[in-house]
């Protein structure tokens, strides 16, 4: 890896269609040694580069797989920290942008994590009692945390099935960083939403008092997605009162609320795939981010579906929005020149557990 990589500053102000042509050349150069991952949350700019492109475990899978060196992931640090781990000891994951991050696995990191786990040990015996689920939005040491203790990740597609495995092991689950998630998951298996309690990280016991610690079956964190706390349920009743017929689908990082006014809840391939299924001349709202749902609007014109967006205001993932031709460009004609930049490299202390969580979720599903 050379010292002297071509600086960032050189792109930064270059106009997309010139970066287009630099990426474009790049790839050509790098032939299968490069692998881009696009996540469905991409602006469109960056996503037409993408040689996979899915949610964010399928496409480490698939990197994983490929026979690239390099693995460029167009998404959100977490999300090149699983490429890392899942991928082959040879495999180099790279992030275009350092500063793409997630604001919901920003609000659960390992500090409070295990003071939640110290203070819960004061009322029962976690280490018997209680199975820590993280949501693959999650650092690699929230990941590792869950493999040291008899704990799992999940995915928005399978936390069901990973919840159901929890509880056939412990009577409680100690889910994060997403509380949507959870609760729209543990009460569709009929957990009652009074044995489902919110542990805020930011009070001493999650301001939980210990009969509602023993009470609850899911501890859930305060965490949410900034993109999915827009979605209201009265943007479903003002559309609908103009359009009865229309299909609603959420993603179940929306809130409880929306969830319930759902005609589908799912991940982002669930919500591809059951838009894409239905019948023609359909009318959908759809409530994730704004440039999956743009993508699947103009995908699905042509069989007259109607597809919308379903927030009034524009909300999308503003980090995932970092990632730009510009950085993209500079990332690729680095690498063609044989540098590697913006390396993502999980300490292997912290991988081994961590794989041993995400090897655990792939047993399951």
């Amino acid at each position: 890896m050379s010292a002297f990589a071509l600086p960032l500053e050189d792109y930064a102000l270059l106009p997309d269609d010139d970066c287009d042509r630099l990426i474009v050349a790049a790839k050509q150069r790098l032939g299968s040694r490069c692998v881009i991952l696009g996540h469905h949350y991409q602006r469109d700019e960056v996503f037409r580069h993408a040689d996979f492109t899915g949610d964010s475990l399928k496409l480490s899978r698939l990197a994983a797989q490929s026979e690239a060196s390099y693995i460029v992931f167009c998404g959100v640090h977490f999300m090149a920290e699983v490429a890392d781990i899942l991928s082959r000891p040879e495999q180099i994951a790279i992030l275009p942008d350092l500063a793409a991050g997630c604001s919901m696995a920003d609000m659960a990191n390992l500090v409070n994590v295990e003071r939640c786990w110290q203070e819960l040990a004061t009322v029962v015996d976690v280490e018997s009692t209680v199975t820590p689920v993280t949501y693959i939005n999650s650092a690699a040491d929230l990941k590792a945390f869950c493999g040291n203790h008899g704990g799992i990740v999940c995915t928005s597609s399978n936390a069901r099935k990973i919840l159901e495995w929890s509880f056939a092991r412990r009577r409680k689950v100690l889910f994060f960083p997403d509380q949507h998630l959870g609760r729209n998951t543990g009460y569709r298996m009929g957990i009652p939403l009074e044995q489902m309690a919110v542990w805020d990280y930011t009070r001493p016991m999650g301001g939980l008092t210990e009969e509602q610690i023993e009470k609850a079956r899911i501890l859930l964190w305060k965490g949410f997605c900034s993109v999915h706390q827009m979605f209201r349920p009265e943007h479903i009743d003002r559309f609908k009162a103009e359009y009865p017929e229309t299909l609603v689908i959420a993603h179940p990082e929306a809130a409880f609320e929306v969830c319930e006014k759902a005609d589908y809840i799912g991940s982002t391939e669930s919500i591809l795939a059951t838009v894409k299924a239905a019948p023609p001349n359909t009318r959908w709202l759809v409530a994730t981010e704004l440039n999956l749902v743009n993508r699947l609007h103009q995908e699905c014109k042509a069989d007259g579906k109607h597809v919308h967006f379903m927030s009034p205001t524009v909300c999308m993932c503003s980090t995932m929005f970092r990632t730009d031709p510009q950085h993209l460009a500079w990332i690729l004609e680095n690498l063609a020149e044989g540098r590697v930049v913006n390396r993502i490299e999980v300490p292997e202390v912290v991988a081994r557990p961590a794989r041993q969580a995400l090897d655990a979720m792939l047993s399951v599903v």
